[in-house]
């Protein structure tokens, strides 16, 4: 009988499962085709059976956008405290940082795109899913007000989950103050672009993501404040097909155009040069 039980080789099974390295394969979550992690990355992380934009890691933003060499980070060494003692939040700041080998949900600094100089925010998906706590709001809102001072466009390419919930009213403070540098920025007749990807939401969509002179979104990026399921269940009705996608928004004239991921750098060099290096026309 103690064959069939087969004891033994189920915890060989389960030692073997648990060695196996992470990050080597991810499932597409449209498709469901199974890709190794090195090779999506090499494609930009665009599934090339159905289209699907997985989150791109900042780092891998920026080698895509940015002509090679040009960049130059500003605030590197900005990083979150606990201001308000939240269990839990330090501990969770130290492994993230080290997992990531990031400071901050956000790279920001000046570089340059086919020749254009900019100013340049990414949002960072892989720091604690993008949230925005104190540091991101100021990080962008130097960002903003350097740009400015410089005569530089801008461009923000935002990835977030919303405000950062340990740093409360902090965290919500970022959305004003944010929202007035950009105030400013367009009064000096600066030209901002802001790119949404997978997914904008909560106090970044209510803020800096949403107020970009062009926005543009990436194919099928979740893009809203509250959540498709709170909505629905707040208001207890069934939702249209695609609510909240790139898509939708567009169709509903809340962003002005969709650009697939391979071509986000001419696309934005084309909207640069057409608006002279940073000029908004009119």
């Amino acid at each position: 009988m103690a064959l069939f039980r087969k004891t033994r080789f189920s915890q060989v099974g389960t030692r073997e499962i648990k060695n196996v390295p992470k990050n080597i394969a991810s499932k597409c979550p449209e498709c469901k085709h199974v890709h190794i992690e090195k090779d999506l990355s090499q494609k930009l992380k665009v599934c090339d059976r159905c289209g699907h934009h997985f989150s791109l890691p900042a780092k891998q933003r920026l080698k895509q956008i940015v002509d090679e060499g040009t960049f130059r980070e500003t605030d590197p060494g900005l990083t979150s405290v606990d201001p308000l003692e939240f269990p839990g939040y330090a501990e969770k700041l130290e492994q993230v940082r080290e997992k990531s080998g990031l400071n901050e949900a956000v790279i920001t600094g000046f570089g340059k795109l086919e020749g254009i100089e900019l100013g340049l925010g990414i949002m960072a998906p892989e720091f604690m899913l993008g949230s925005m706590g104190s540091v991101v709001g100021e990080k962008i809102t130097r960002l903003i007000n350097k740009s400015r001072e410089k005569k530089k466009p801008l461009v923000i390419f935002s990835a977030s989950g919303g405000a950062r919930m340990q740093e409360s009213i902090y965290s919500l403070m970022q959305m004003a103050k944010t929202s007035a540098a950009l105030a400013r920025f367009s009064d000096a007749g600066q030209l901002y672009i802001s790119v949404l990807t997978h997914p904008t939401t909560g106090g970044v969509t209510a803020s800096f993501a949403m107020l970009g002179d062009i926005n543009i979104a990436e194919p099928g990026s979740l893009i809203g404040f509250a959540g498709p399921r709170v909505i629905q269940q707040t208001i207890g009705q069934k939702l249209p097909e695609g609510f909240q996608r790139a898509e939708f928004l567009l169709e509903h004239g809340f962003i002005d155009r969709i650009v697939e991921r391979k071509n986000l750098k001419k696309e934005l060099a084309l909207l640069l040069k057409f608006h002279q290096g940073g000029e908004k026309v009119g």
